[in-house]
């Protein structure tokens, strides 16, 4: 009986949380006053600032005093009737985030889209390209539903793994141009690619190109040898997923990596313990070699979403498997397809020790050297998180994406324009999204910290520190996120998400163990 009377309560505070307290909006005017604006165009905080939204759209971006100065009231926009303002005094915005690589849940992980959207909504993403998933109509069932403010969602762009649906594949140029004229059709926005037969990918990308779709690829192992990534851009791949297929192109003594004898592709820790080797295998930074790869790259106008999170584990799996927000945030389905497995895709622990971390340790600077170097010569570089695999959530993992950037060596100003400014050109929409400029869409975060302090304080668990009182304190985590005219509620769409994993521990008796335990 009490299980039941449990179970009951948390579904009323779900159904409550989500029609009283969860949005409010659309307006006819909303007006965020006395904010920090933090553009995401690389320019440096200003304020205070008023901003004015009619009907989703900015209309005025008015500087209406100094720092420490009381505003003048007949200095700022007048609320017109039927208008809401927010008090942002203390508060930085930025625009929304952009993630680039977002999976909306799967099937094996046992997440639904209800509670990625709230945990991405939550953490200030407001745009999601996914990269494939179970589905093309399911995706735009989603994203058609979202754009009507029919569900809590962010606005998705959808990709269609290049080939599904196709019963028998795609065996010949001419099939890879039908199937990728029947995905514009069908109404997808981009392909993306995992690498085929050369002719195929030539034919495929030239057609994608034609139509004015986008496309995205994980260069795998399984193709890389006869398609790295500088045949994809020549070909006209608009952006490259991770760093598969970089490195490769990057060889100047092999045309394959250096596979064990004993290697074996469905062995998830060969896959993932030899791939932490393959950068020590590429030309060397500031090589000849080096330089001409990045400069063609660069003069093809290619993407790099290079996704570090998803790759952190592998270099300090402790870290990953005993972060914070795992006990109250991570669903016990999700928590069992992390843990040791031949058959789950990234749960790739049979035995990962010192030398793989060491060996991995050494990749991520080698990487992180590129792509710094690519953002420093001019060439974009976007913020994806890939997040539902190797111990990373939704939502939180993309906080630390940002993080890893820093890590790179991207000032904060150059992370925000990575996750917002960059994103949107990459996709074609900078002249709708990506910074806040009159005659753009009101896609905002606000939150009460200053988030180029402290990355940290964009998690929904916010950061610790010692207050003027001697008391420790979090502090910060995003607190309004606003996206097709609606302002979320950030910490009650967590509350909203812990409910869900209450429930379902409470379904399952369910505990966070760790493996072996």
């Amino acid at each position: 009986m009490k299980k039941l009377l449990f179970l009951f309560l948390l579904i009323f505070s779900s159904t409550y949380l989500s029609s009283q307290e969860l949005s409010e909006g659309p307006f006819s005017q909303l007006i965020i006053r006395g904010v920090t604006l933090i553009n995401g165009n690389g320019a440096p905080p200003i304020g205070p600032v008023d901003i004015v939204v009619e009907k989703d759209i900015i209309v005025q971006i008015k500087t209406v005093g100094y720092p420490g100065i009381d505003i003048k009231t007949s200095r700022r926009p007048k609320l017109k009737k039927g208008g809401k303002e927010i008090d942002a005094s203390g508060m930085y915005l930025m625009p929304g985030f952009i993630d680039m690589h977002g999976h909306i849940g799967g099937t094996s992980q046992g997440t639904d889209w209800d509670y990625v959207f709230k945990l991405w909504l939550a953490h200030g993403v407001t745009t999601v390209r996914e990269p494939s998933g179970r589905g093309l109509d399911y995706t735009l069932n989603l994203k058609r539903k979202a754009e009507k403010n029919e569900i809590i969602a962010p606005r998705i762009i959808a990709y269609t793994s290049f080939g599904q649906g196709s019963e028998k594949g795609i065996n010949s140029s001419q099939e890879a141009i039908d199937w990728v004229q029947q995905n514009k059709k069908n109404g997808a926005d981009g392909i993306k690619f995992f690498g085929a037969d050369p002719k195929i990918m030539k034919a495929a990308l030239a057609e994608n190109k034609k139509l004015g779709l986008g496309s995205a690829c994980h260069h795998t192992q399984m193709s890389v040898a006869r398609w790295n990534v500088l045949h994809s851009a020549r070909a006209g791949l608009t952006s490259m997923e991770h760093w598969y297929g970089l490195p490769e192109a990057l060889f100047e003594d092999r045309t394959v990596q250096n596979y064990p004898l004993d290697y074996n592709y469905q062995n998830e820790q060969h896959r993932f313990e030899e791939a932490g080797k393959l950068w020590e295998q590429a030309a060397a930074p500031y090589s000849d070699h080096w330089n001409n790869v990045m400069n063609e790259l660069i003069d093809l106008d290619f993407t790099l979403d290079p996704t570090f999170n998803i790759y952190e584990a592998s270099r300090d799996l402790h870290r990953a498997r005993r972060a914070e927000w795992h006990e109250k945030y991570t669903l016990p389905s999700l928590w069992k397809f992390y843990e040791p497995s031949k058959i789950s895709h990234g749960s790739y622990w049979h035995f990962w020790g010192t030398e793989q971390e060491v060996a991995w340790k050494n990749n991520f600077r080698l990487w992180m050297t590129f792509i710094n170097e690519y953002k420093n010569r001019g060439g974009r570089v976007t913020t994806g998180s890939d997040s539902g695999f190797i111990y990373q959530l939704y939502g939180f993992a993309y906080i630390r994406e940002l993080e890893l950037l820093r890590e790179a060596g991207f000032h904060p100003l150059e992370v925000i324009r990575s996750a917002t400014l960059n994103g949107a050109e990459a996709l074609g929409m900078d002249q709708k999204i990506g910074s806040i400029e009159i005659g753009k869409q009101a896609d905002m975060i606000l939150v009460e910290e200053n988030p180029l302090k402290n990355l940290k304080v964009l998690y929904g668990t916010g950061a610790i520190k010692i207050n003027e009182e001697n008391k420790i304190v979090r502090v910060g985590g995003v607190k309004y996120t606003i996206s097709n005219g609606v302002v979320y509620n950030s910490k009650l769409l967590l509350k909203e998400v812990k409910n869900m994993v209450d429930a379902a521990k409470e379904k399952s008796l369910f505990t966070i163990k760790q493996p072996g335990n």
